[in-house]
């Protein structure tokens, strides 16, 4: 019988697929949080508790694969990539699926796995990264910045099918927002850019975990 207490602390659980196998299916919800402590009045997703889990999901010899259910906002973009990174080198399978909302540091994380899902009315908000508090003004302040997005943006397009020009185009774009610059992509929009590998729901996102397991396991 399954954990249930898991899912309120740490929004995972443990769960079988139709073909009897285990996998841990973890939900990254509301901001990504980081280093700060956001206000109690913030839904978010704590990345001191995610990075553990997926640890231990990684060395879990009962456990096959992962599967990430993202609707983010986004949020800490250090924690965010992180998070990413440490899916992207697992060894067992990895999925994810977006439902609403992956916005901004999300994207990193939904495209770090094995394979990616979003629904049709999913929707992808990409924007260049952002600070708050106290900036000082100076031209290191702007290099750190501009190194930041490389960072996430080499990421990104060494993840997925997305070139390089057109994730520019779309953070960079000054058409789409009312008081900012980025794009808000559909969901079957980020599949024909190659962000998303395809449009689906829960069962899809299963049923593909379940293909890579065996397909892993005959390898």
């Amino acid at each position: 019988m399954n954990d249930l207490s898991s899912v309120k602390e740490y929004g995972k659980i443990d769960l079988y697929t139709p073909g009897g196998k285990k996998i841990t299916c973890l939900e990254i919800i509301g901001e990504i949080e980081g280093h700060l402590v956001l206000p109690n009045t913030v839904k978010s997703t704590k990345y001191e508790h995610l990075i553990p889990i997926i640890t231990g999901v990684g060395y879990d010899k009962d456990c096959e694969g992962l599967l990430v259910i993202l609707h983010t906002t986004g949020g800490d973009v250090d924690a965010g990539l992180a998070i990413a990174e440490l899916i992207s080198t697992m060894e067992k399978p990895t999925v994810s699926l977006t439902l609403g909302t992956s916005h901004s540091i999300g994207i990193p994380i939904a495209v770090s796995t094995d394979y990616s899902f979003i629904t049709e009315s999913g929707l992808m908000l990409a924007h260049p990264i952002r600070m708050t508090g106290t900036t000082i003004g100076s031209p290191q302040s702007y290099l750190y910045l501009e190194r930041l997005q490389n960072r996430i943006t080499e990421y990104i397009t060494k993840h997925c099918g997305i070139t390089k020009e057109d994730y520019l185009k779309l953070i960079n774009n000054k058409n789409d927002l009312t008081q900012d610059i980025g794009s808000m992509v559909s969901g079957p929009d980020t599949v024909a850019y190659g962000l998303i590998k395809e449009t689906g729901g829960l069962s899809d996102a299963v049923n593909m975990l379940e293909k890579l397991i065996l397909r892993k396991s005959q390898s």
